[in-house]
């Protein structure tokens, strides 16, 4: 029998679907006698309870069952003979008349659309490249003597200098009063760090131990806190203790310590160079592909389903409520998040996709085998043990599909880049690594 589909809008259709009531029927009491079998109920054997009993108690159980499979089966017979790519769930209705001796349904839904994909060679792209610089060399080598510096106390006459770290007592009140996280005793923080705001920081330098000293402070209109942003608060400081920090030598044991096995400072120089040029690969490539996305977004033409858009809501809000249980943030299952926050993004990313995998389709962009391996055999060289890393990734389906995705990805982004206008831009590494 022929299916006639009916165009409700440009994206929603429906169709009429068609339930025997004899085939319905008979699947019911063919699963109640299965049940039959297993259930029980007092007085009864196992086995021995009468139809009638199990009808009444599992009979609208089992009908809903039953009528959800078979107009799963025949929406989805019916789709498949019209050829049409459903995006998301249908509603299901029943109709007030049916033709004698069936059950009639709508089912109404929404279609994948047609994607036209528009001319590429007029966009104008950015495509930015970095280098690793021997100054940043010397700062991420800096970094790891600090994340093994030792601190020693500094004799009583000594005032707090420059990456000294001092434990001090404070307390705030903006007019007159204390605010919430305005007190502490023994607090440590390191000067010149950024690790308190920028005035605190200043007033703090050159005080001795046992010092005492006020000082008004105001707070950025931006400031985390937003019951004190914006406003001037007066701080009462009391010096507990200095202590100067001591960078390690970089000398050979030391430069050992960090996994160079020849002890030398080439050998560290060049191991943190092909650390920093795997980051930098991985930045300029993340910012190319999003500028070929954008430019790939913006000459394409299609209609989005709204029930994909809703979908993809669904999950982002999830993804905030998992964010904020990572934050340990009280019944962050219960806490307000409005959808609508989300739409935006919902709606990009939904265009996004259905335009990627159309161009994935045209141009065969699939990950190929060797690419996969490539791609896991270069995120697992920033690991201590590459192998078991790579076996890792590839032991798991969902993680390979991950990987897929990227490779996907990274092809897309080549082939658009191949197409449109490149305006190459050379990014400081400073910039790259900040933004």
């Amino acid at each position: 029998m022929a299916v006639t589909v009916e165009t409700l809008a440009k994206l929603e259709r429906r169709i009429t679907l068609l339930i025997p009531a004899t085939e319905l029927n008979s699947e019911i009491e063919t699963r109640l006698k299965k049940l039959s079998r297993t259930v029980k109920a007092d007085g009864f054997r196992p086995g021995k309870v009468p139809m009638s009993v199990v009808a009444q108690r599992y009979g609208y159980s089992v009908q809903s069952e039953v009528m959800n499979d078979k107009l799963g089966q025949a929406f989805s017979d019916a789709t498949g003979q019209a050829q049409l790519r459903v995006a998301g769930l249908p509603t299901v209705t029943q109709k007030d008349e049916s033709p004698e001796g069936q059950l009639a349904f709508d089912a109404t839904f929404e279609v994948y659309p047609e994607v036209q994909l528009g001319d590429l060679s007029a966009v104008e792209v950015d495509r930015i490249s970095s280098e690793v610089t021997e100054a940043a060399i010397d700062r991420t080598v800096d970094i790891l003597r600090k994340q093994r510096r030792t601190f020693a106390q500094r004799p009583a006459v000594d005032g707090a200098a420059e990456s000294d770290r001092v434990t001090i007592d404070f307390e705030g009140k903006i007019d007159g009063e204390p605010f919430e996280g305005g007190k502490a005793e023994a607090f440590q923080f390191l000067i010149g760090e950024g690790q308190m705001l920028e005035q605190f920081d200043k007033a703090v330098r050159g005080m001795k131990v046992g010092e005492n000293k006020t000082f008004p402070l105001q707070f950025p209109a931006d400031y985390h806190g937003k019951d004190v942003a914006g406003k001037e608060a007066d701080f009462l400081v009391t010096m507990k203790k200095i202590e100067a920090q001591h960078l390690p030598d970089l000398d050979e044991s030391f430069i050992k310590s960090l996994g160079i096995a020849d002890g030398s400072n080439d050998g560290l120089r060049a191991d943190v160079r092909k650390n920093l040029e795997r980051e930098v690969k991985f930045r300029v490539l993340a910012r190319n592909k999003a500028a070929a996305m954008e430019a790939l977004v913006k000459v394409a033409e299609l209609d989005v389903p709204k029930a994909l858009i809703d979908s993809e809501l669904e999950r982002l809000v999830a993804g905030a409520r998992e964010d904020l249980k990572q934050r340990g943030v009280k019944d962050a299952d219960k806490a307000p998040i409005p959808s609508e926050v989300f739409q935006p993004q919902a709606e990009r990313r939904v265009r996004l996709g259905l335009v990627v995998a159309e161009l994935v389709k045209i141009n065969n962009l699939r990950a190929r085998p060797e690419q996969l391996q490539a791609h896991i055999e270069e995120l697992s060289q920033s690991y201590e043990k590459p192998a078991e890393v790579m076996r890792w990734y590839l032991s798991d389906r969902q993680r390979m599909a991950e990987v897929e995705a990227v490779v996907i990805e990274t092809n897309v982004t080549q082939h658009v880049l191949g197409l449109v206008k490149i305006n190459d831009k050379a990014l400081p590494f400073d910039e790259l690594m900040t933004a």
